[in-house]
């Protein structure tokens, strides 16, 4: 999301399920439980989708099977999910760049992102790091975008696909600092990154998670985090205020969804499992290490989270003229 809406949403507290919900909840989960994500193994939703597994295995009982399933900007796995049996089996990683970003810059989709999937439970929540490549003369933002403008048009960021929050990023940094940039896309994060840490591609905006070892190796520069505040797993690097570009900020969100139409009992068991794997300390450690942090939210607050994302995220997108064919 543009702007986190976190601390607006964490302040509900849980609802108790009544006896019978429970009597339900414990028929569920009857054979192994997958969880498709719609990008390659190495970004920031394949990062999330991971950090729950084994937690998700020991409370649920059964296997929990991660299935990359990328293309499309994210809507062959979400396609596979929102036509699924609604039993709580296949579940979706899903992120706020195709939760949003896909409605409002695609004609006929074949899924809507309220009538269609339930978000069920928070995984992360992270801002974006700006970087730049090993071979770039910048060491720090102002100087990155002080190259930018002297040479308008010639340099390139990378997303991982077009109409990605990634995308949408470049599209607003360029803005921003008021110098043209040529946008790159990529099948996913990770492919995007290899380009970077290669001097191919001069900068990339996307989650820490999956830039972290490259960041700590000195394979990439990170330039500033856009973000309010500074992130546990990447201390040194400055906000985009305390480097000089007050007001960019960008976050996303990872968050495991069902078919809406999956039963209530069910959809509860999910979150409540989802909620207190969120909270041990050992999930929270392995987020922060990648740059990212969990949120113990209700179902009540998934759902005004993911309505009013797909609102202000859709405006930005259409008033930048975002579109995918």
């Amino acid at each position: 999301m543009i702007r986190s809406t976190r601390r607006a949403l964490l302040g509900a507290g849980a609802v108790l399920a009544a006896p019978g919900v429970l009597r339900a909840q414990s028929t569920y989960p009857s054979r192994p439980v997958t969880v498709i994500v719609p990008n390659p193994p190495g970004g920031g939703t394949d990062f999330a989708a991971r950090l729950y597994q084994e937690g998700l295995q020991a409370a649920l009982g059964q296997p929990v099977v991660i299935e990359n399933r990328p293309g499309a900007n994210g809507n062959i796995a979400i396609n596979a999910v929102a036509r699924a049996a609604p039993d709580g089996h296949t579940l979706l990683l899903q992120y706020n760049g195709y939760h949003a970003g896909n409605p409002a810059m695609m004609q006929g989709l074949t899924w809507d992102p309220i009538r269609d999937l339930s978000i069920v439970g928070m995984a992360t929540m992270a801002p974006h790091v700006i970087l730049a490549a090993p071979n770039v003369p910048a060491n720090n933002l102002q100087e990155f975008i002080a190259h930018a403008r002297a040479n308008p048009g010639k340099l390139n960021y990378a997303s991982s696909g077009n109409g990605s929050i990634q995308h949408i990023g470049g599209v607003l940094f360029a803005r921003a600092i008021g110098a043209e940039m040529v946008h790159v896309p990529y099948r996913g994060a990770s492919p995007a990154l290899q380009d970077v840490a290669g001097g191919r591609v001069e900068m990339f905006i996307t989650t820490p998670s999956s830039a972290v070892a490259l960041i700590q190796s000195g394979r990439v520069k990170a330039l500033a985090l856009a973000s309010a505040r500074r992130a546990a797993g990447l201390p040194e690097v400055p906000t985009t205020a305390e480097a000089g570009l007050p007001g960019f900020t960008l976050d996303a969100w990872f968050a495991f969804a069902a078919p809406a139409a999956t039963p209530r009992p069910v959809q509860d068991r999910l979150n409540a499992t989802l909620r207190a794997l969120a909270e041990t300390p050992g999930i929270r450690q392995r987020a922060e290490q990648g740059g990212a942090s969990t949120a113990a939210m209700t179902l009540e607050e998934l759902d005004i989270l993911a309505r009013r994302e797909v609102a202000e995220l859709g405006a930005v997108i259409r008033s930048a003229g975002i579109t995918i064919e």
